[in-house]
């Protein structure tokens, strides 16, 4: 039997409305203690150089807080610079998402170029596998970018996802194209040796096609998944998520 997608609950929002505010409240620790409580088996956090929402601090507790949960990992994502590897070789997460970032951006809108030069990248993969962590590059559903991916040696992609919650939103064969791109694509990584994970812009709606990819192995949501839980509980939310991805796939996983 085909093991189902985990959940990867991206916490990144509870920090901020904390930060919009200062102070402690809503407690990020809470939040996770919540997910977990629902079943969750993965967090997400996402610590960028501005410390708009996840700081370091955070990080570190929420490690300190798994680290009696072996059964809940740890995703820290972020981009390759210094001082977050730094922390992500510290506090050892059981997953490191690598992202790239452009200046000035709300939210990641793009996977790794194709084209991005492999020495210093394909160094810090290594480095972290090194330390036992296991390591996703952040990809376009496209063959040139999930080849790079390969050839950088890295242990799984993150399928970008916005691409298909847009043609989601434009009916069903729009949707049904896109996810026939994404299925070709997360075959195409299966082949090659890399697990498949998949990230942004998911939500109850398109969740209900996607957990449907061959070879998905985890999905990591945030916003959809927060805005939701302000008026239905954060428990309960999650919960919902999970139940979606526990219905039997359809698709084959050839």
């Amino acid at each position: 039997m085909t093991p189902r997608p985990r959940l990867s609950v991206n916490v990144n929002k509870v920090a901020t409305l904390r930060n919009s505010r200062g102070g402690t409240r809503p407690s990020v620790l809470e939040a996770v203690d919540a997910c977990v409580r629902a079943g969750a088996p993965g967090i997400t956090v996402h610590p960028r150089a501005d410390g708009r929402h996840i700081t370091a601090t955070d990080v570190r507790e929420v490690a300190a807080v798994l680290a009696s949960r072996p059964d809940v990992e740890l995703n820290v994502e972020g981009d390759p610079r210094p001082d977050l590897l730094a922390l992500v070789h510290e506090v050892r997460p059981a997953q490191c998402t690598l992202v790239p970032v452009q200046p000035g951006e709300v939210t990641s809108h793009a996977g790794w170029p194709a084209d991005t030069p492999r020495e210093a990248l394909a160094a810090s993969v290594r480095e972290l596998r090194a330390r036992g962590v296991r390591v996703s590059l952040f990809v376009d559903a496209a063959e040139a970018a999930v080849r790079w991916a390969a050839a950088l040696e890295t242990d799984r992609v993150e399928l970008y996802t916005e691409p298909f919650a847009r043609a989601f939103e434009a009916g069903a064969d729009r949707a049904q194209a896109s996810f026939t791109t994404y299925a070709t694509m997360a075959r195409l990584a299966h082949r090659l040796g890399l697990g498949v994970n998949a990230g942004h812009d998911l939500d109850l709606d398109n969740l209900a096609l996607f957990r449907r990819l061959p070879h998905l192995a985890e999905v990591s949501i945030g916003h959809a998944l927060i805005s939701r839980a302000i008026f239905t509980g954060l428990e309960r939310t999650v919960r919902e998520y999970l139940d979606v991805l526990r219905q039997s796939p359809e698709s084959s996983d050839s």
